[in-house]
């Protein structure tokens, strides 16, 4: 490469890592306690569990309809927009409730035992450190702008390396493979770190960061989706009201009917009628697989909510598969607990890149001055200004 194209690639990373870094040092940091939301539930106790129970009471399963009664009657005032089954346990019945069908952010999520129709526990909505760490990580308490920001400094994280990895052979052309200069100066050994920590974790982050892009794009995503395909599926509803409660076939016949229409799927969860991932006229019944890749792409059945007939079964477009790929995977939920401690470790390691990029830049500003600089900077900062 000639100088100058070195220069452009180096102001690339420069001035991409700086604008992302603090961002993405946060991400990072709530990242972590994400990975493992599940184990540090359980720890804490505030992971729903399900009671034991006599013998004999193992093997009964309340319908649908007296899963849904049993919510509703903990909150009376309040409609079912959404149910599902429990990752952890099927015995176990999830259903989120709102005053309003209208998409609104006051939601009250209860647990329903399956085996006997009762209500065993409520998740303590938007309170809590998990809470915390997942709405900084998510939006940053903005919503969907702060969704948006978050995907553009995404964005810029994938730029910064991009321009690493261009950059990175120049860098080393004098050194040798995981050569850390421990004779020189402390910045000379950081920059040694950075882009041995860089190049080692540069896939896992890339990986990270294009999913956690597509992530934020979700909201997005799922309204297209409806404008463009579920509108053209509700259309012969044009023009009818929303499907009140009162005036909806029971919820089992319709579960039964969406079982029918996704042979060989599995109840993933339910949207009411007027909900985000529904229609007025529908409810709609996520199902998936049982595989471990199956299991995260889902098949949605739009069943009438009045007769209880299914309507279509449509295959999600790809961008939603990508989607729903993306997001188990942006948290290590693939491989179990040696996959998280795997993603813990490598966030961990981002978090040093991060870091030394920072105070490299830091103590390179403080040296910009000084006529001593080349000796500051060290050789691969040399090796950046010289001519090939």
């Amino acid at each position: 490469m000639t100088p100058r194209t070195i220069r452009l690639w180096a102001w690339l990373h420069k001035w991409s890592s700086l604008v992302c870094t603090l961002f993405m040092l946060l991400l990072c940091l709530t990242g972590l306690p994400l990975i493992f939301h599940h184990e540090i539930g359980h720890l804490t106790g505030t992971e729903i569990e399900a009671p034991p129970l006599q013998a004999e009471l193992e093997t009964r399963r309340a319908s649908a309809d007296e899963v849904m009664a049993a919510a509703r009657a903990r909150y009376p005032d309040r409609i079912v927009q959404f149910m599902g089954k429990s990752d952890d346990d099927e015995r176990l019945w999830w259903a989120t409730l709102t005053p309003t069908p209208a998409p609104t952010d006051d939601y009250k999520s209860v647990m329903v035992d399956a085996r006997t129709g009762q209500v065993v526990g409520e998740y303590r909505v938007g309170e809590g450190f998990m809470d915390l760490m997942f709405r900084l990580h998510v939006d940053l308490f903005a919503g969907l702008p702060g969704k948006l920001f978050l995907g553009f400094m995404g964005l810029l994280l994938l730029v910064a390396l991009v321009s690493g990895v261009v950059l990175y052979a120049p860098f080393m052309r004098k050194l040798d493979f995981g050569t850390v200069r421990h004779d020189r100066s402390a910045r000379t050994r950081w920059l040694d770190l950075h882009n041995l920590i860089g190049i080692v974790t540069l896939v896992w982050c890339f990986v990270v960061g294009a999913t956690g892009v597509i992530n934020t794009g979700a909201d997005l995503l799922v309204k297209y989706w409806q404008v463009e395909h579920v509108g053209e599926l509700v259309r012969p509803y044009q023009g009818q009201p929303l499907v009140p409660e009162s005036g909806r076939a029971p919820l089992q016949q319709a579960l039964q009917a969406a079982q029918a229409a996704a042979p060989g799927k599995h109840l993933y969860f339910i949207a009411f009628p007027g909900t985000t991932f529904s229609s007025p006229h529908h409810t709609t019944f996520f199902m998936r697989g049982d595989t471990p890749l199956t299991a995260k792409l889902m098949v949605p059945v739009l069943v009438d909510a009045r007769t209880a007939r299914v309507t279509a079964a449509p295959e999600l477009p790809w961008y939603l598969d990508a989607l729903l790929l993306s997001q188990p995977l942006h948290f290590g939920d693939y491989g179990g607990l040696p996959m998280k401690i795997l993603w813990a470790l490598l966030d961990i390691a981002t978090i040093v890149v991060l870091g030394s990029g920072l105070y490299l830049w830091l103590k390179k500003r403080g040296a910009a001055g000084s006529p001593a600089r080349r000796m500051v900077l060290g050789d691969a900062q040399q090796a950046m200004d010289t001519p090939r």
